[in-house]
């Protein structure tokens, strides 16, 4: 996949750097749900900085990563002194 490299990617290129079919990222297309430019009307190209973030939204933390906040958030927030 040479084409990665290139920082706009035709509607092909992005379906297979996606690695979804063709009639997915046109429904995701028609429906807003994913960014891309249509220029002339017509043809479809990405932004794969956009695609990237895209793909790598709503991220889902693992159970390790919510014990590290927690014992962080425990350890570095100002205590109340007992009265």
């Amino acid at each position: 996949m040479g084409f990665t490299n290139n920082r706009v990617l035709t509607f092909i290129q992005g379906c297979q750097y996606l690695g979804y079919a063709k009639s997915y990222v046109y429904k995701l297309t028609s429906s807003g749900i994913i960014p891309h430019s249509k220029p002339n009307g017509k043809s479809i190209f990405f932004e794969r900085d956009k695609l990237e973030a895209w793909m790598l939204g709503n991220p889902k933390i693992s159970n390790a990563e919510k014990l590290t906040q927690a014992t962080t958030y425990i350890n570095t927030r100002k205590k109340k002194p007992i009265k």
